[in-house]
């Protein structure tokens, strides 16, 4: 039974056509059920406020940035984290009914194999502080931005692409 499971072929992928509808369609509902757009980057945010109220609360309460956050005594309750735990959540569901769920290290080719992990930690360290200057991620400011016409989001995303294009021709240069 265990191995016919295994040998399950993953199910292909949605053509990206479809994936960009049902995103607009999620990106949609969710500014009209709540009245606000994507985002992720601000749970990064409210998470180090609640570690930081939960170690260092007078550190927490006295700091500029994280301060308001921890006023009324739960950073984590808000929207944010709930669309968190459900994205992580769907995520797996996902994964694993379409026989795709499998743990790796991607990128060896490129990144060398036990830096791997050291890479991708300073990547997403930089993508987070980036995300926090421009005032939003790619689903925030991109995706949520774009919908809404705002310039800022325009802008990131054309640099994001941009700056993604120029990095990958550099690394494959390089291997």
């Amino acid at each position: 039974m265990k191995q016919a499971i295994q040998n399950k072929t993953p199910q292909p992928y949605w053509r990206p056509l479809y994936a960009g509808l049902a995103l607009g369609l999620v990106l949609l509902s969710t500014f009209v059920i709540t009245g606000h757009g994507l985002g992720a980057t601000g749970f990064t945010t409210r998470a180090t406020a609640w570690i930081g109220m939960n170690t260092v609360p007078a550190y927490t309460a006295a700091n500029e940035y994280l301060g308001g956050m921890v006023e009324d005594g739960n950073p984590l309750n808000g929207w944010i984290t709930w669309q968190v735990i459900g994205l992580a959540l769907g995520a797996l569901v996902s994964a694993w009914l379409a026989n795709r769920f499998k743990l790796q290290l991607d990128g060896e080719r490129f990144l060398g194999g036990s830096k791997r992990p050291l890479t991708a930690l300073a990547g997403g360290i930089l993508a987070g502080f980036g995300a926090r200057i421009a005032a939003g991620c790619t689903s925030g400011l991109g995706l949520s931005g774009t919908a809404v016409l705002g310039l800022a989001g325009f802008v990131f995303l054309g640099t994001f692409f941009v700056s993604g294009l120029i990095i990958s021709l550099m690394i494959k240069e390089r291997a």
